[in-house]
């Protein structure tokens, strides 16, 4: 039996941690987000991967969840020095990560078998799939015009006020291999979705056809956490975007940008009462601690345990 996570970002690396902990690795696919990805310095860098590599292989940094743990920035100053772009910060070591996918990108080696390749090498027993080996670009329409994700999130800092939301070259992209099979397998008992930013990190997945549909046909049940804890969203720009775009902030306009799609809901247990139209369940969803990712990951399976599809 298997599970399947959809996942982008720190929180959904932190789920993913807590599934690979409460089960045998092995049982684990992490489907991730790829619209973050973008070209920069010559080099194929791909965020939401990357961090999804460090965390399950005990290198990410775990203050800020993201990046190397120890990480050094001679590059950066040298790039600095010469007036390089240095908005986007690339340690040493993650430098290395970059410049070997780049060149067996160039080599004609697609990202999917790439990224098994470094979660092996690193000992991550899980499965670890690219949405796509097609390029997909995540965009925001802002008050300060079209912005590409990055520009957006790292260079603006999330500050310009989003008006919407579009994913280029989604249309023509194709799942990764093994991404439908996985959903559809026999053997997989629940399909969750981490609890990263609907908009920004799941959607995107979602935008690649036949993804939506495929969970939609699925026998196994698809359960959401919610990313929202206590009225607001733990990290990331989720909550001033809810805002933006019209929407109240709370676990009940997340299933609701998921109807259709979930089954079931896990909400924060400081959330106020609500009705949903789909089962619903309640736990601590705040993941400080390794305990707290395996306690959340428990919850997630236990509701997905008392839905049939």
């Amino acid at each position: 039996m298997s599970v399947v996570v959809l996942t982008g970002g720190v929180g959904g690396a932190k789920l993913v941690l807590g599934l690979i902990r409460a089960l045998p690795p092995r049982e684990v696919v992490a489907i991730v987000n790829t619209g973050d990805d973008f070209t920069h310095l010559g080099l194929a860098i791909s965020p939401d991967i990357d961090t999804l590599l460090y965390t399950l292989a005990g290198k990410a940094n775990a203050a800020q969840g993201w990046g190397r743990e120890g990480e050094t920035w001679s590059f950066m100053e040298a790039l600095r020095s010469l007036g390089g772009e240095d908005w986007f910060a690339l340690g040493d070591g993650d430098l290395a990560l970059h410049v070997l996918r780049t060149a067996r990108r160039a080599a004609g080696e697609t990202l999917c078998a790439i990224t098994a390749d470094f979660a092996r090498r690193w000992g991550i027993g899980a499965t670890l799939l690219p949405m796509s080996d097609d390029p997909v670009a995540t965009q925001l329409d802002t008050d300060a015009g079209t912005l590409d994700f990055q520009r957006y999130f790292v260079e603006r800092r999330c500050a310009p006020s989003v008006r919407g939301i579009r994913f280029v070259g989604a249309g023509a992209a194709r799942p990764a291999p093994g991404v439908i099979e996985a959903i559809g397998a026999p053997a997989t008992r629940a399909i969750l979705i981490a609890p990263s930013n609907p908009f920004l990190s799941v959607d995107p997945i979602l935008a690649v056809p036949g993804i939506r549909e495929a969970l939609m046909k699925a026998s196994a049940p698809v359960v959401a956490v919610s990313p929202i804890v206590g009225g607001k969203a733990v990290k990331g720009p989720t909550a001033k975007l809810m805002g933006e775009l019209g929407l109240e902030v709370s676990a009940g306009a997340v299933a609701g940008h998921y109807a259709g799609i979930v089954d079931g809901l896990l909400v924060d247990a400081r959330d106020p009462p609500m009705d949903l139209a789909i089962p619903q369940a309640r736990a601590d969803t705040l993941m400080t601690t390794l305990d707290d990712r395996i306690r959340v990951a428990h919850a997630a399976l236990d509701l997905a345990a008392t839905i049939a599809r």
